[in-house]
């Protein structure tokens, strides 16, 4: 055995990860790897592993003293890692984290949870956008302890985002029932216009209201507590209007409907959790 050979056994044996490799080797992606289309990579670093398939990937979601909590989140899974090429060039651990995070609300996307660089932690955070119909959850987490380049892993999950389109039955059912119904009407962050799931719940609202001439709505806005209370509430206003706005111009009188917005006043669920947070942000209708 070389020496060269020698020094790479015995650190590989003492858990290091290594950047060492072969001058034409340096900065080269492996074979098969390549940048998630949504986010590119840090600029001069390279893929030394990758792995794309269905898969389910824990994300840190809150922090209860200290320790993360995270939540599984299941579907098409890209997992890499990557290496700077340059200890010259190469990005903070914060710088890292704070060009994802960015990067992710250029698109309308949101922090969900970060956890700061500090002595012998890179750090961590988890991101969240609603982009090309499916909810991508994105975990970005720097490596310290490689020399002399570091390192840093990216998780990308992409899943169908949240649906619900009923039928015109089975929102009259439900009404008469309960004398409500909460639907999960999927929204850009921080906007208001209706997408098309949206549009698609809004005809089947229009068609029992057609078939019901005597029945008169509330549209209610319900947002989670991620934000100003006020702001909140003004949109989820702005929501409800939305939506009424788009039944009346579909035909149904606007004397049949109301529209409020609440914001966070009235949760539904745990705001603690992803989960919480997810069926709090919902648009209720209610009879009159």
């Amino acid at each position: 055995m070389t020496m060269l050979a020698t020094l790479l056994h015995r650190l590989s044996l003492a858990g290091l990860v290594l950047a060492l490799a072969l001058p034409t080797q340096a900065g080269e992606d492996i074979g098969g790897a390549k940048d998630h289309p949504l986010l590119s990579r840090y600029p001069a670093s390279h893929i030394t592993e990758y792995q794309q398939n269905y898969n389910a990937v824990d994300f840190a979601t809150d922090s209860i003293d200290g320790v993360p909590q995270r939540h599984s989140v299941e579907g098409n899974a890209t997992q890499i890692f990557y290496f700077h090429d340059s200890a010259e060039t190469q990005p903070s651990p914060l710088q890292l984290l704070r060009n994802y995070q960015n990067a992710i609300k250029a698109i309308g996307g949101e922090v969900i949870y970060e956890r700061l660089p500090s002595e012998g932690d890179g750090g961590e955070t988890t991101l969240k956008v609603l982009t090309g119909g499916k909810e991508v959850w994105v975990r970005v987490e720097p490596g310290i302890f490689s020399a002399p380049t570091q390192s840093y892993r990216l998780a990308i999950v992409e899943v169908a985002a949240m649906q619900q389109v009923v039928s015109a039955n089975q929102l009259l059912d439900e009404l008469n029932r309960n004398g409500f119904i909460a639907l999960y009407i999927n929204f850009d962050t921080g906007k208001a216009d209706l997408k098309a799931d949206g549009q698609a719940s809004v005809r089947e609202i229009v068609s029992m209201l057609g078939s019901a001439p005597d029945l008169k709505i509330a549209i209610e806005g319900h947002t989670d507590n991620v934000g100003q209370p006020a702001d909140n509430k003004a949109l989820s206003e702005r929501r409800a209007q939305s939506v009424m706005a788009a039944i009346v111009a579909a035909g149904i009188p606007a004397e049949r409907l109301q529209a409020a917005g609440f914001g966070q006043e009235r949760p539904v669920a745990d705001n603690r959790s992803e989960e919480g947070r997810a069926k709090n942000r919902r648009v209720e209708l209610v009879k009159q």
